[in-house]
């Protein structure tokens, strides 16, 4: 066990942090008059869209921002110590760091024990043999399983939950006092999510760590944090307890946030409110309030500056009593008419398996061949105008089965039809004309070389929409109107378009051939709440507007709450619950299910989650229910040798289980939980 001495009194202390850059347009100002201090035991969330300076703060208190940084402070301080004289000596030792990507932390040549071990090695001064055992006993609290075979193993050997697990022993193996957290759950699984956030929690409890939680998820922030700081273009807008600051907003950027963050709790709660515009230039600071030009609340007066006032609850805004109990004002809806599913299916997939093998040559020939069943005899139905949402935890297939949809995986077994037609192993131009698909990351799948022009001009000419120069032009332009962006960006190279705009261009390129389908792939994963919140409504939208059917993949359940009209959740290949989004979000459903509900994090709401969340199988039970080793309400040896039979709770809403409806109806409500 480490030392968990319970240490009183500010542990940070920032006083009007500023960091400039040097860039082609003059200096930068990324961070301008920043004031925050954090206390023993406590944790302080800092939240802001991308570009805010979130992370700028954490790789000025490491002091990792290089020698072309302007940084000044009239306090930089941790524990009495001046951190601009000492940052190198209490970094790694006394201030520990968990970045967003564990996964790119990791040295893939080293083994994850010689890592654990290096900041005891380096820091203290521990003799090889105690900080092995010490850095084994440290996996063991972060609740690893088997953490001697673990500090033997590779960073590709583990889950992404585990790597992350293992990121934080790293941090606390020098037994710091303050952890600073840099998305350090952003790429997690909500289950692997939820574990995280109760270790961090009981660590802070136990060993009174301060923490520093730097996040765009609004929910997390609300689940861990004691008090938060909202960052805006370098620039603190409102600060206080996390109650106060979350759930009575005062700043307009504040309600910005929370209005364009779609819920679980609220699905189809109407058009999303994103904040339209970005960020300013850096480069020519405003002197008044910078967020006036995308602000719904501005008037004359706010072009005079502004600091954070008030007491407990900090604002930095002029109009601050007059729209404290305003709300974000709401999108206007376009005129389009409402989707109507019709009843024919578009998309009519039966039984569809696939099976990824493992093993060498030699294995093959002698017919030891292993694998992983990514798909296992799933059967779906998507109509005309409908978006059918697929949730589920990584590895899960939600993506393989994305792509049998497509026909870009060959099925090794089942059938597929569209708008009643069977589709082979190769598809014919027609339909891959009229079946498309939008990636999760556009900044890989865009080519850097060409602009948007371009891009899409080179999917009309392919799908023989137009071929005359004049024609193709008159095409782009069509596609930029119907994804909201002006023609001029024709021009444009995706360097230099914002993540939402490069995603808009994704969402054109996917359209550029007309299709009926789409396949959305963890579309909007990667945004900020507020574009998230502008493409979503742009998707639906389109959906109106085109009659165009989705296949849309995500692990936020927030955003299929939003979008879609039923919903399928996935585990270990197989369809454990299908319905509408109202039936499948309030009881009776799968245990499965209830586990996902109970791990996302809401804000208002501190609930427990509802069952096991220990890692799934590499290679499930077989005979059984997939999920019975994790699941806390099994009825006995049947789950784990008799295929459970879809029980049909409601129309459309079936639930592959053996326990009885009556008793998954009877669980309370997940936001009861």
């Amino acid at each position: 066990m480490l030392d968990a001495t319970i240490r009183t009194g500010a542990a940070l202390e920032i006083e009007a942090l500023s960091v400039a850059y040097p860039s082609r347009g003059g200096w930068l100002q990324a961070l301008d008059g920043v004031s925050l201090s954090i206390a023993a035991g406590s944790v302080r969330g800092l939240v802001g869209e991308s570009g805010s300076g979130k992370s700028t703060v954490v790789l000025a208190l490491l002091g990792l921002l290089g020698p072309a940084a302007r940084v000044t402070a009239e306090r930089l301080a941790f524990d009495g110590h001046d951190l601009f004289a000492n940052a190198s000596a209490l970094r790694g030792r006394r201030i520990g760091v968990v970045f967003q990507d564990t996964a790119a932390a990791l040295n893939p040549a080293l083994t994850i024990g010689s890592q654990v071990i290096e900041p005891m090695r380096v820091h203290l001064g521990t003799e090889h043999r105690a900080a092995w055992q010490r850095g084994t006993d440290l996996l063991a609290e972060m609740g690893i399983p088997r953490p001697a075979q673990v500090m033997r193993s590779y960073p590709h050997q583990l889950s992404g939950g585990m790597k992350q697990r293992v990121g934080i022993a790293a941090a606390l193996a020098s037994e710091p006092d303050l952890l600073l957290l840099d998305e350090p759950t952003t790429a997690l699984d909500v289950t692997i999510e939820a574990q995280i956030l109760a270790l961090l929690d009981e660590l802070r409890s136990r060993r009174n760590l301060a923490m520093l939680l730097v996040s765009h998820n609004l929910g997390i922030v609300d689940r861990l944090c004691d008090t938060v700081s909202v960052l805006y273009a370098g620039r603190l807008v409102e600060s206080g307890t996390t109650g106060e600051v979350l759930h009575r907003p005062r700043h307009p950027y504040t309600k910005g946030l929370l209005a364009a963050l779609p819920r679980p709790d609220r699905p189809h709660a109407g058009r999303l409110a994103p904040i339209q515009g970005n960020l300013p230039d850096l480069t020519a600071p405003d002197p008044g309030c910078n967020f006036r030009p995308r602000c719904a609340f501005a008037v004359a007066g706010c072009y005079r500056p502004q600091l954070l006032s008030g007491d407990r609850h900090q604002v930095s805004c002029h109009r601050v009593d007059a729209v404290a109990d305003l709300p974000w004002p709401a999108e206007p809806v376009p005129p389009t008419a409402a989707p109507v599913a019709s009843a024919v299916p578009l998309v009519e997939a039966r039984e569809l398996s696939i099976r990824f093998d493992s093993g060498g040559w030699l294995q093959r020939l002698l017919g030891k061949v292993g694998g992983v069943l990514a798909v296992d005899r799933v059967s779906v139905t998507i109509r005309n105008g409908e978006v059918l949402g697929l949730v589920g935890e990584s590895g899960c297939g939600k993506s393989t089965l994305g792509r049998l949809l497509l026909r870009l995986l060959p099925a090794r077994g089942g059938t597929l039809r569209f708008a009643s037609a069977v589709v082979g192993a190769r598809p014919d131009a027609h339909f891959r004309q009229r079946a498309q698909v939008v990636f999760q990351n556009s900044d890989t799948s865009l080519n850097p070389r060409q602009t948007v022009g371009m891009i899409l001009g080179r999917a009309v000419r392919w799908f023989a929409i137009a071929s005359i120069d004049a024609e193709v032009s008159a095409e782009v332009d069509r596609l930029l109107d119907l994804v909201r962006l002006p023609r001029s960006y024709a021009q444009r190279y995706p360097h230099q378009l914002s993540g939402g705009e490069k995603q808009r261009v994704g969402i054109a390129r996917a359209l550029a051939s007309r299709p009926k389908f789409l396949v959305c792939d963890e579309a909007v994963s990667a945004l900020d709440v507020s574009v998230q919140a502008a493409v979503l409504n742009l998707l639906r939208d389109l959906r109106d507007e085109l009659s165009v059917a989705y296949l849309f993949i995500s692990h936020d359940i927030g955003v299929i709450a939003h979008i879609a009209d039923r919903v399928a959740v996935m585990y270990q290949g197989t369809i454990v619950e299908e319905g509408a989004v109202g039936d499948v979000l309030q009881p009776p459903y799968h245990p499965y299910t209830e586990l996902l509900l109970s791990s996302v994090p809401l804000i208002g709401k501190r609930r427990t989650v509802a069952a096991s969340t220990q890692a799934a199988r590499a290679v499930p039970m077989a005979g059984g229910c997939k999920f019975a080793d994790r699941c806390t309400r099994r009825v006995g040896p049947i789950c784990d040798s008799v295929p459970p039979p879809v029980q049909q709770a409601a129309p459309g809403h079936g639930i592959r289980c053996h326990i009885p409806l009556p008793e998954l109806a009877a669980v309370p409500h997940w936001l009861s939980q």
